[in-house]
């Protein structure tokens, strides 16, 4: 198994990302390869990112309120680009009845305001760390 790799990202005009840089260095300080793509970012630059740097997983941090329609558009355009193997998860200010609504739809975990970085560090790898690369099998090497 190689490292795990996750793009972090900004979507939309939020302009505050402190909190995404304090996970992203957090992840990496864990041993995971962390691509940060910076502020006002579109989901056709979020998905690109992540299929060119063959991400695990897209973890979006959203304070604007546009959660509903940024996470969305992410997992279809992953779904329409072939990647729906790519993990989707994030955090931000998000009502708990859209966390139930963005988790039907296919985001794997929501972190609102207060979760630890040692939460987080531990949700990726153990929701991760067990994922073969892309075209490995899970029997390879065994």
């Amino acid at each position: 198994m190689g490292t795990i790799r996750v793009v972090i990202a900004k979507p939309g005009l939020d302009g505050h990302d402190r909190g995404a840089k304090v996970v992203a260095r957090a992840l990496r300080d864990a041993g995971v390869e962390v691509i940060y793509t910076g502020l006002h970012q579109t989901p056709e630059q979020i998905v690109a990112a992540a299929i060119q740097e063959d991400a695990d997983a897209v973890g979006l941090s959203i304070l604007s309120g546009a959660h509903m329609t940024q996470f969305t558009r992410v997992l279809e355009l992953l779904a329409e680009r072939g990647a729906s193997d790519i993990v989707v998860f994030g955090g931000g200010i998000v009502p708990e009845a859209d966390i139930t609504e963005l988790e039907r739809l296919g985001v794997a975990k929501i972190f609102t305001p207060g979760a630890s970085t040692y939460e987080i560090v531990d949700w990726v790898e153990s929701h991760l760390g067990g994922q073969a690369p892309a075209g490995v099998s899970a029997q390879q090497g065994t």
